[in-house]
C-alpha cells in the first residue's frame, strides 16, 4: 500500500478580506441537511430539515440543538449568522474546512473547532472530518462535512431521556458531543495499536518493500492525529476555564475529566510514534539480520573453496617435475585430501556455530 499523500488545499482568495465566506473543503453531499433537536425534561421534539418562520427558534425552557450536515452552501451558513449573531470571522473558520483545533468564549457564547477520526480497517485508512460547534445558553448548533451521523450515540441518549443530558443546558450538550469524538480518539488508537502489532509480526516474519510502505503509511496517519490532538488538549483545557454565561459552573468538573480523557490520548499518541519509530528500526535490524545470514552462508562457502581452489591451480601448472602428475592414482588422492579438507571445515564452522 501506498502512502496518500495529503489533499491540496483550497485556500480563500489571497487579499479578501477578513471574514470573508469561502467554503474551502470538499462538497461531500448533493445538498445540506439540516437537523433540529429540541429537548428538556419532559418534552423531545425532532425535525429534519425544518421549514418557516420558526425554523431557527428557541425557547427559553428548551435546549434546541440545529446539525447542519454539509457546508458548502454558503448562503445557509450566512444564514445561521444572522440568525444567531454569529461573528463573520467565526463563520469563516467553519466554511474553513482545515482548521486548527481551537476554543474561544465570548460574553453569552462560545465556539469550538475539533477533528472527528474514524479508521477505515478494511484498507487502513485514517478519515479526518472537521466539527465546528457554536452554543449559547439553549441552543447549540454542529456544523459537519459528512452525511455519516457522527453524533449517533448522544442524539440516542438524548432520545432515550438517558443520563443527565435532557437535565441540562447547552453547555452539558457541548462536553457530551466532544466527549463523543474523543472516545473515538481512543478507539483509532486502539486500531493503530493493533496494526502496528500485525506489522510487528510481519517484519519478524517477512519484511518486504510493502512493509516498509505501510509503515511510513502509518506514520503519516500517526503525524495527523497528532496534529488533531495536541491543539485540541489547549482547546478543551481553555473551555474547562471558559467564564461565558454560556458555561454553568457546574459543567466544569465534566470538563476537567474531559481533559484528562485529552491528556491519555496526548500520551498515547507520543507512545505510539515512538512505538513506530521503533519499528522502523526493527525493519532496517530484521533486513541487516538476514543480509549478515546471508553473508555469513557466502563466507563459509568462499572459505571451503579457497584451499580446493589453491590446490586446483597447483596441480593445473604442468610442470614436468612435479612428480605427482605421473602418479597413478594421483587424481583419487587429490580429490580425497580436498573433501577431506572440506568436511574438517564444515565441522569446525558447525563446531564454532558460525552455520
Amino acid at each position: 500500500m501506498k502512502s496518500k499523500k495529503p489533499h491540496k488545499r483550497k485556500l480563500k482568495r489571497p487579499g479578501a478580506p477578513p471574514g470573508t465566506l469561502e467554503f474551502t473543503g470538499e462538497r461531500r453531499l448533493e445538498k445540506p441537511v439540516l437537523l433540529r433537536l429540541r429537548y428538556n425534561p419532559q418534552e423531545l421534539e425532532s425535525q429534519k430539515d425544518p421549514t418557516g418562520a420558526d425554523s431557527f427558534a428557541t425557547t427559553p425552557d428548551t435546549v434546541t440543538w440545529f446539525d447542519l450536515i454539509g457546508l458548502h452552501d454558503v448562503k445557509v451558513i450566512e444564514q445561521f449568522g444572522q440568525q444567531f449573531n454569529i461573528h463573520p470571522l467565526v463563520l469563516e473558520d467553519i466554511l474553513h474546512t482545515q482548521q486548527r483545533p481551537k476554543f474561544e468564549e465570548y460574553d453569552n457564547d462560545a465556539f469550538m473547532v475539533l477533528q472527528a477520526l474514524t479508521y477505515n480497517g478494511e484498507n487502513h485508512e485514517l478519515n479526518t472530518e472537521q466539527i465546528a460547534i457554536y452554543f449559547g445558553e439553549n441552543f447549540l448548533i454542529t456544523f459537519q462535512e459528512n452525511e455519516d451521523d457522527t453524533f449517533k450515540a448522544v442524539r440516542e441518549r438524548i432520545e432515550m431521556s438517558s443520563g443527565r443530558i435532557r437535565s441540562r443546558k447547552s453547555d452539558y450538550l457541548a462536553y457530551a458531543l466532544i466527549d463523543n469524538l474523543v472516545d473515538n480518539y481512543f478507539e483509532v488508537l486502539d486500531r493503530f495499536l493493533e496494526r502496528m502489532e500485525e506489522l510487528e509480526d510481519e517484519i519478524t516474519a517477512n519484511p518486504s518493500r510493502k512493509t516498509k510502505e505501510d509503515i511510513h503509511h502509518l506514520k503519516f496517519q500517526m503525524l495527523a492525529v497528532r496534529k488533531s490532538v495536541m491543539p485540541l488538549r489547549d482547546a478543551v483545557n481553555k473551555f474547562s476555564r471558559c467564564e461565558s454565561n454560556a458555561v454553568d459552573e457546574g459543567t466544569g468538573i465534566f470538563l476537567r475529566d474531559l481533559y484528562d480523557h485529552v491528556l491519555r490520548i496526548a500520551d498515547l499518541t507520543e507512545t505510539y510514534r515512538d512505538m513506530l519509530n521503533g519499528l522502523v528500526e526493527l525493519y532496517h535490524s530484521e533486513l541487516s539480520l538476514r543480509m549478515n545470514n546471508v553473508m555469513q552462508v557466502l563466507t563459509v562457502i568462499t572459505t571451503i573453496f579457497v584451499p580446493l581452489t589453491f590446490l586446483a591451480g597447483i596441480y593445473g601448472m604442468n610442470f614436468d617435475n612435479m612428480p605427482e602428475l605421473h602418479w597413478e592414482n594421483g587424481y583419487f588422492y587429490l580429490w580425497g585430501f580436498m573433501l577431506a579438507i572440506a568436511i574438517a571445515l564444515l565441522f569446525y564452522f558447525k563446531r564454532k556455530k558460525w552455520m
